[in-house]
């Protein structure tokens, strides 16, 4: 029997047309920050300061795009650039607090948006709905050689997949 990946592949395309419901906050004034930077802004918060070099590791871009993204986020004053805290000659992006307060926010959003989306789930379903995206994420990661540093790593492993961790800690309703 054919996997039914096809089936897969069209919800995942519809997951992109719903960011609406988790952050309709507006970009201007200070607003919701743009995908690229609240993904970098997320890295950088789970590992520390990060170089170029590092970044372009961890999401296998090249270094001109991560360029021009972080030079848009230094703008936003959303990160800054550091002496390498471990005394290496590349500098640093550290998260500022402006980027950490509109980083928070926008999470914030995204969780409320979340928990809109599955107020009518028991904590099960959500846990074990995470667990399978953890997995589905994961097993991605494994086959580009770059995994996410995750939060929790230290707890039980979820349903969907014993071998593969927890799901993300945030799973109540």
């Amino acid at each position: 029997m054919e996997k039914p990946t096809r089936l897969v592949e069209f919800e995942t395309m519809l997951i992109g047309r719903h960011s609406h419901l988790s952050n309709p906050r507006t970009r201007s004034a200070g607003g919701r920050l743009d995908r690229s930077a609240y993904v970098l802004l997320c890295r950088i918060e789970m590992e520390g300061p990060l170089s170029i070099g590092q970044l372009s590791e961890a999401f296998g871009l090249d270094t001109s795009t991560l360029n021009r993204q972080t030079a848009a986020m230094l703008k936003a004053g959303v990160v800054e650039r550091i002496p390498d805290p471990e005394g290496g000659i590349a500098r640093k992006f550290s998260i500022t607090e402006e980027g950490r307060r509109r980083l928070e926010a926008d999470r914030a959003a995204h969780v409320h948006g979340l928990e809109r989306v599955l107020s009518d789930w028991t904590p099960d379903e959500v846990a074990a709905f995470a667990a399978y995206l953890r997995r589905f994420n994961s097993d991605i990661e494994r086959l580009e050689g770059r995994p996410w540093p995750r939060p929790g790593a230290h707890e039980n492993t979820g349903p969907a997949h014993k071998n593969t961790g927890p799901a993300h800690e945030n799973t109540e309703r």
